[in-house]
């Protein structure tokens, strides 16, 4: 096996989509709407401004995904980088997949002028993921994630993002 890590591209839109609705049923059992998913991969993959995507590859197939979105901090004068979408195919799992993706985005961040962390949210009853992002190097502040869905915001109020 031979992964690779490279920003996403639109043609792997559809991939991507799969994999977020993949892990959206196995993490919360919901099913996303394709009419939504579908169209929010592509809005991102068109505007970095919303984000980015970066995909781990063997073979020319994607096997993993990790999706980063902004944060400004006032207190600290500087980009947070918040880590989302992460899905890593069954497949592949405990192969060194997220590790390559997360070292590969840590690498960028760090290299980038103005950005000044990452964070991640998980759910409190995933252990394992929770093993994996200590393991490389991450901690958990004393932060609780709050949050109140808009009804305008084509999600539901079940802590959906």
């Amino acid at each position: 096996m031979q992964i690779t890590v490279r920003e996403a591209l639109p043609d792997d839109a559809r991939t991507i989509a799969g994999f977020n609705s993949d892990m959206a049923m196995e993490t919360e059992g919901k099913t996303l709407d394709p009419d939504l998913i579908g169209p929010g991969v592509a809005a991102l993959l068109e505007d970095a401004s919303r984000g980015r995507y970066w995909v781990a590859v063997d073979d020319n197939r994607v096997i993993g995904q990790l999706m980063v979105t902004y944060e400004w901090s006032d207190w600290r004068n500087g980009n947070i980088w918040w880590i989302q979408s992460v899905y890593v195919h069954p497949d592949w799992r405990r192969h060194g997949v997220f590790r390559a993706l997360y070292q590969h985005v840590e690498s960028l961040a760090s290299a980038t002028p103005g950005v000044i962390g990452l964070r991640l949210y998980v759910e409190t009853g995933n252990t394992r993921a929770q093993q994996t992002y200590e393991a490389l190097g991450m901690v958990k502040p004393n932060y609780l994630v709050m949050e109140a869905m808009l009804s305008n915001s084509n999600a539901d109020t079940n802590g959906e993002t």
